[in-house]
């Protein structure tokens, strides 16, 4: 049994949004065969209470809190450092120490990355391997907020871009191997990265199958009597303090539900996540619900209609599309979702490139219950083919090996 120092941007558990799932599993799958040192941060004060949970895995673990706003503020010295904001936001001198204390008295064998900004607890001299799990190219994500907002945030996200790179190359190229979610994610790190070509590959997301799977005992959730006033429930999930979310219910409220209610006025709009702003909220209205945080996002998924991820700003595999296709309800998503994700278009799972290509599938597909049905089957088969955890991480295993081969 070899050691690993694990470092994480948020805590790994619970599994509630796709970060989350994805670092959880990581750890998981690292644990069965390896002590884990565990050195993280706590973003939201609902998960102290899974703190116990956490270090129940690991022979010790360190937890750093963050405060949103203070740590918002605190990533402007970024501006007159010249690193990005990313990493100033997630500075802490108490990990910090923590990490080389961990490095000096216990023989770690490799050290684990979640999250490239994870990776400036770790000296550019140490000789321990790194593995680095980017997931997504963030640097990439930043340029493409700058194109959706307005000056100054414009200026400052395509800043934010062009620092952010820089160090995920100059991580990269520390790193034994780097890993992103999909072999797209993999390619765009390549082109901007070419020097670090041969230590890239695809890492996928998988899906707890078992434990998202339909019930004929779940109850619904929704107002679903057998008379005119029943609901045609749409949902979507997410974490709605993230951006990509909120511009995605914004978007989908005001573009593609009115045209959808003109002909199915019992249509309802479920948005289903924790944390809503005001921006959200204000969205509550005749055929819209935001329910905020709930205990489990599997009653919404299993008697949703169909479930929807219209995010135009997407990066990555959207672990909401894999949880809702295990479920086997249809998903129409965003061509950009859609293409992420190894799935038959218009039979296991429905892409759309725009707000009329939104209101024509969805359109189609609540008139026709019957391949409502099929392209649900077919998503949950579709992921218990391709989406297991423990095959796509099995992939890291080689790497773990101090002796083998980069």
């Amino acid at each position: 049994m070899g050691t690993l120092l694990y470092l994480v941007h948020r805590l790994p558990y619970p599994p509630n949004k796709g970060d989350k799932v994805r670092s959880y599993h990581l750890l998981k799958h690292l644990t069965q065969s390896h002590r884990v040192f565990l050195g993280t941060f706590i973003d939201d004060p609902a998960d102290e209470v899974y703190v116990d949970t956490v270090r129940a895995l690991c022979p010790d673990l360190h937890v750093a809190r963050i405060q949103p706003r203070n740590a918002k503020l605190r990533s402007l010295a970024g501006l007159l450092t010249g690193q990005s904001l990313s990493q100033h936001y997630y500075q802490n001198a108490g990990l910090q120490a923590w990490v080389t204390q961990t490095l000096a008295q216990e023989s770690i064998d490799a050290v684990v990355i979640f999250s490239s900004v994870m990776a400036q607890y770790i000296d550019a001299k140490a000789a321990t391997p790194m593995l680095v799990d980017f997931v997504d190219v963030d640097s990439a994500k930043w340029t493409q907020y700058a194109s959706d907002h307005r000056w100054p945030l414009s200026w400052l996200y395509r800043r934010e871009g062009a620092r952010l790179l820089a160090f995920e190359r100059s991580v990269a190229r520390r790193a034994k191997r780097s890993f992103f979610v999909t072999d797209n994610e993999a390619a765009l790190f390549k082109q901007l990265a070419p020097e670090s070509e041969s230590t890239v590959e695809a890492i996928s997301n998988g899906v707890d199958a078992g434990f998202f799977a339909p019930d004929p005992a779940r109850p619904s959730p929704f107002n679903t009597a057998a008379d005119q006033t029943a609901q045609i429930p749409l949902v979507f999930t997410g974490a709605m303090d993230y951006w990509p979310n909120i511009d995605a219910v914004t978007w989908f409220v005001a573009e593609i539900l009115p045209a959808l209610r003109q002909q199915w006025p019992q249509l309802c709009f479920y948005i289903v996540g924790r944390s809503p702003p005001p921006a959200v909220q204000a969205l509550a209205g005749p055929g819209v619900v935001v329910t905020g945080t709930v205990p489990d996002v599997r009653p919404y998924l299993q008697h949703a209609a169909m479930v929807v991820a219209p995010l135009r700003v997407a990066r990555g595999i959207q672990n909401k599309i894999l949880d809702a296709m295990a479920m086997a309800r249809p998903v129409v998503a965003s061509n950009a979702c859609a293409q992420a994700i190894t799935a038959k278009p218009e039979t296991e799972l429905m892409a759309a490139t725009s707000a009329q290509d939104f209101v024509a599938q969805i359109s189609a597909l609540l008139a026709s219950p019957e391949r409502c049905a099929s392209v649900g089957s077919a998503g949950r088969q579709r992921v218990l083919q391709s989406y297991s955890w423990s095959a796509h991480l099995s992939q890291i295993d080689p790497h773990l090996n101090p002796k083998a081969c980069p």
